[in-house]
């Protein structure tokens, strides 16, 4: 019930915030109660990932929502960075036609529920609320085009942009925390269709062993809660590479998982589609990562998954 309540309150709040702005930037005055708006926000982000009582969390996020729809109502609120809320993920395309927030709820050892919203850079403030409905999903992921009412929910740790002649798409690399022994990794497609954002787009391609094409409208990694995965944009190869996993039987009593085994596949842009790509490189590592980690003095991983 607690998360009905929560879509319906995202729901509304995206639809009372077509307010006409006036200006680009936020004036002094402002500028000012946001800077003390920020203040707030950055500790209810802080007890809605950090507090050791569920309720407690709860209740941050139920207040974290309104609280930054009131900033975002203000003038020019778009080139505020909000940089206080290192518990929420703001990622911008390369021109900064829009920025998308996200952020995790953790609910307990095996749920996680996702929040976000897209603001537009626009004189005429469009707000549209990401409502996470990955728990009751039961269609086809690799074919389904989501709306940002029926969103797979994650945090977006990286965004890059595809123009190719007339479209323009952004892949968006998400972490899902999912459950206790096992995470996923998400490559979601962003389009704007008729103004409004449409999650998924049959741009991954993939020749199968019969010469036969498959396609997909985004990528999922599930893996081991204990392994580190790499799945991200590399600008340098131009690839969008990702750490092949390999099954192994688990060690704790949660049956068959995943882990990274030293190589790597990837997708290669061409004509506006990313083709798959089976080995990136010849060589291997001479030992497949560790299935449990170590961390030999380093911090551990990170909100997304990584280490330290």
């Amino acid at each position: 019930m607690k998360y009905v309540l929560f879509t319906l309150l995202l729901l509304t709040l995206g639809s009372s915030t077509n307010t006409l702005w006036g200006q680009n930037r936020l004036n002094a005055e402002d500028t000012k109660y946001v800077n003390a708006v920020e203040d707030t926000l950055g500790l209810l982000a802080y007890a809605f990932v950090n507090d050791s009582l569920e309720e407690n969390r709860f209740l941050a996020v139920r207040a974290f929502i309104p609280t930054l729809v009131k900033a975002l109502k203000k003038p020019g609120s778009f080139s505020y960075p909000f940089d206080q809320l290192n518990s929420v993920s703001i990622q911008y395309p390369a021109d900064s036609t829009f920025r998308i927030f996200t952020w995790q709820l953790y609910v307990d050892k095996d749920t996680y529920r996702y929040f976000g919203a897209i603001q537009i850079n626009s004189d005429e403030l469009k707000l549209f609320p990401l409502v996470d409905r990955s728990f009751e999903m039961e269609e086809d992921l690799d074919a389904a085009a989501l709306s940002p009412d029926r969103w797979y929910g994650t945090v977006y740790y990286n965004l890059h942009t595809v123009a190719y002649g007339d479209e323009t798409y952004h892949l968006l690399f998400g972490y899902d925390g999912y459950e206790f022994f096992r995470k996923r990794k998400v490559v979601d497609v962003l389009r704007f269709v008729d103004g409004k954002p449409v999650f998924g787009a049959p741009v991954f391609v993939k020749q199968e062993n019969d010469g036969s094409f498959s396609q997909k409208n985004r990528l999922l990694l599930e893996y081991s809660a204990a392994a580190s995965v790499r799945c991200n944009y590399d600008p340098a190869l131009d690839l969008l590479m990702f750490d092949h996993l390999t099954m192994i039987g688990g060690e704790y009593g949660e049956g068959p998982v995943q882990i990274p085994d030293g190589t790597y596949e990837a997708y290669r842009l061409n004509n506006g589609k990313w083709e798959y790509v089976e080995k990136v490189f010849d060589q291997i590592l001479d030992e497949a990562p560790r299935p449990s980690p170590v961390l030999n003095g380093r911090k551990g991983k990170d909100l997304i998954g990584n280490g330290g």
